[in-house]
């Protein structure tokens, strides 16, 4: 082995192991509460009244998004597929 190699494979051995920011006993209520939210926000959004400026039609499409998507990646880290 040559030496830089040695010295990164001992750095390696000394750090701790990783330890998600997420704790994953919380992802399936996380799944839960972001994906309500998402069909809640979806109903509340196929109810609006149409307007000609469509920023509250914009608004609520953009956060039932990022919920969904916040939801589904939960979701599926709960199942066991990280992604």
């Amino acid at each position: 082995m040559s030496e830089p190699y040695a010295s990164i494979k001992k750095l390696h051995a000394s750090l701790p192991a990783f330890q998600p920011p997420v704790s994953t006993a919380a992802l399936p209520t996380i799944a839960l509460l972001s994906l309500l939210g998402f069909f809640a926000l979806t109903f509340l959004f196929t109810t609006l009244p149409k307007s000609r400026l469509p920023i509250p039609e914009l608004g609520t499409a953009l956060i039932a998004s990022a919920l969904a998507g916040g939801g589904v990646v939960a979701l599926f880290c709960t199942l066991g597929v990280y992604v």
